[in-house]
């Protein structure tokens, strides 16, 4: 220890730990400027290269939607072969054709997905299930509802029991988009509550999509989860299922917790009002 401190009160040390510092210091800039440089060089080419995808899939798509030229025609060309293998351009034709599906319904709705599918970009979405990161799986879940792909149901209904709330809320509103009541109706048996925030979001889902079919919402109220129940008597309520009313006045009889039978109560007198 006296001999640290020596070392201290000696100076000789204090002019190359400076020199060392500002060396440090200027190397270090130079490498975060240079990497900076590099990084908008990257992104300048980047949205040069989108511009001249965008202008290819547009007519890319014009062929497929509106001149109904067969894939198969579009697939022996060099030029699609040749971008096709391009994993940047890929990335952009789906989310061309996705931002599209949104805009478009009924025969254009059904061209763009069945482009989707014979393409491949099908598969691309469902690669990105398989990514460690919950983000990218969100992508894909979304890319799948959008493009109504029902064979992803099953696999999408296994993220609804994930630990990470929004990937959960994704797949259960995927869910719903894809299989209407039956996207919840295995929640009858979860055995985690849900949160209110969990909740807004299913129901905003039933909102979104307009689910004519209710049949089986009256399945939440015989959870053991009394979050369920009360996800259950807040879609009835919602959307004013005045065909559930009987299944609402038993629970509300038979639960031994008071307050669900106050809020079962509450959803009759706004559904009999």
């Amino acid at each position: 220890m006296i001999k640290i401190w020596e070392l201290y009160r000696d100076a000789h040390w204090v002019e190359p730990f400076l020199i060392f510092s500002i060396c440090f210091f200027v190397g270090a800039s130079a490498v975060l400027y240079l990497f900076i440089i590099s990084s908008r060089n990257k992104n300048i080419k980047l949205e040069k290269l989108k511009k001249e995808h965008d202008q290819q899939i547009a007519e890319l798509i014009f062929l497929v939607v509106f001149e109904d030229t067969p894939f198969l025609e579009i697939k022996k060309g060099e030029e699609y072969e040749k971008l096709s293998e391009s994993f940047f351009f890929r990335k952009v034709l789906i989310e061309s054709v996705i931002n599209l599906h949104k805009n478009y319904d009924g025969v254009y709705a059904k061209k763009l997905e069945h482009f989707y599918k014979e393409s491949g970009l099908i598969n691309d979405s469902f690669k990105m299930l398989k990514s460690l990161k919950w983000e990218v799986k969100c992508k894909g879940i979304t890319q799948l509802a959008e493009m109504n792909v029902t064979d992803s149901f099953e696999r999408i209904l296994t993220f609804s029991k994930a630990r990470n709330k929004t990937l959960k809320i994704t797949a259960i509103n995927a869910c719903i988009k894809l299989a209407g009541i039956k996207g919840i109706t295995h929640l009858k048996a979860h055995p985690y509550p849900i949160d209110d925030w969990t909740q807004v979001n299913i129901i905003a889902a039933f909102k979104k999509h307009d689910i004519g079919d209710t049949k089986g919402v009256e399945l939440l109220l015989e959870s053991q989860n009394a979050t369920v129940i009360t996800l259950g008597l807040k879609l009835i309520k919602e959307l004013k299922l005045t065909q559930k009313v009987p299944y609402v006045v038993q629970l509300a009889e038979r639960t031994p917790n008071t307050l669900i039978q106050y809020e079962a109560q509450n959803v009759l007198q706004e559904l009999t009002v």
